[in-house]
């Protein structure tokens, strides 16, 4: 049968088997380097008031939050997009 994918859909190399992380949207337990992950930042200060200290030069943390999709959630909720043949990266 042929191959769709040189790496099958996955980043992790030679390296063997990789740990799992759970979907964000679904719970499914997907392989972290075939998971789509997703960096939103938030701020801890509503923004009229961190404007304001932004103003005078302070500084103020955003952290950061990852969330882990699978590859169908990733489809659905467009971090992913379905691209025709010739927009795919060639790897061969």
């Amino acid at each position: 049968m042929g191959k769709k994918r040189k790496s099958s859909g996955r980043s992790k190399g030679g390296k063997g088997r990789s740990a799992g992380v759970q979907c964000t949207n679904c719970g499914m337990l997907v392989p972290r380097d075939k998971a789509k992950r997703v960096t939103s930042r938030f701020s801890l200060v509503d923004p009229s008031l961190a404007r304001e200290l932004r103003s005078s030069g302070a500084y103020l943390a955003r952290p950061s939050t990852f969330k882990y999709y699978c590859v169908s959630c990733a489809v659905h909720f467009g971090v992913s997009k379905i691209r025709a043949t010739g927009e795919r990266r060639s790897t061969y």
